[in-house]
């Protein structure tokens, strides 16, 4: 897969500024067909940085319900990437 196709979007949440600051931890939306291996490869293809480790899990989505109609959202994979000691991805330094 292209490295652009395997990785959707960056997570950014109060959870997850947390685990950067940390950890050096940063969390991506990724296509859910993916693995550990293309989306490791994907990272250090775009962004041009050492990666550690990968964790992914996939995430239900939630039932919601607006007055009697019941609807569901989408399942999505989310991945944590753990960064090398001294790496960082500028796009989430603000610059």
């Amino acid at each position: 897969m292209i490295p652009y196709d395997v990785i959707k979007r960056p997570l950014i949440t109060e959870k997850t500024t947390d685990q950067k600051e940390k950890f050096n931890r940063i969390s991506f939306e990724v296509d859910r067909k993916t693995n550990r291996f293309e989306i490791k490869k994907s990272i250090e293809s775009i962004f041009n940085v050492a990666v550690v480790s990968v964790n992914t899990m996939h995430v239900r989505g939630k039932i919601k319900r607006r007055g009697r109609v019941l609807g569901k959202r989408r399942d999505w994979k989310k991945a944590v990437v753990k960064l090398k000691i001294g790496e960082r991805i500028e796009f989430f330094e603000g610059a």
